[in-house]
C-alpha cells in the first residue's frame, strides 16, 4: 500500500510532509506534490504532517479523487524529487480546502 497525493494539495503545495518522510519518495511540480508508490513504504508520517489534509493510504482515497492514485504514479516519473522543505505557494491559504481543483489545474503540469 501507499499513500497518494490528491486535489487539495493543488495551489497550496505545503511541503511539510517532505519533512518527515524517511525515504524521499515526494517529487515536486510546478503547483502540486505527488509520491512515487514504488518508494512509499506506507510509514503514515507524512498523512498528518499535511496541513491541507490532501494526503491519503491508497486504500482510502476518496471516490471522486481516484484519478489521483495514477496521476502520483505518472508524475512521479517526470517531476523532480524533492527532499526538504520550502515555502508554500503565495496563495496557498487562498486555495486550501477549495472544491474540485484539479479541473482547471492540470492544464498547469500539462503544458510546463
Amino acid at each position: 500500500m501507499t499513500f497518494v497525493v490528491t486535489d487539495n494539495c493543488i495551489k497550496c503545495k505545503y511541503t511539510d510532509c517532505v519533512e518527515v518522510c524517511p525515504v524521499d519518495c515526494f517529487y515536486e511540480g510546478p503547483n502540486f506534490l505527488v509520491i512515487h508508490p514504488d518508494e512509499c513504504i506506507d510509514c503514515a508520517l507524512c498523512e498528518p504532517e499535511c496541513p491541507a489534509v490532501a494526503i491519503f493510504s491508497e486504500d482510502e482515497v476518496p471516490d471522486d479523487m481516484q484519478e489521483f492514485i495514477q496521476l502520483n504514479v505518472e508524475l512521479a516519473e517526470i517531476w523532480p524529487n524533492i527532499t526538504e522543505k520550502k515555502d508554500a505557494l503565495p496563495d496557498a491559504e487562498k486555495h486550501d480546502r477549495v472544491l474540485n481543483k484539479d479541473v482547471q489545474s492540470k492544464i498547469m503540469y500539462i503544458e510546463r
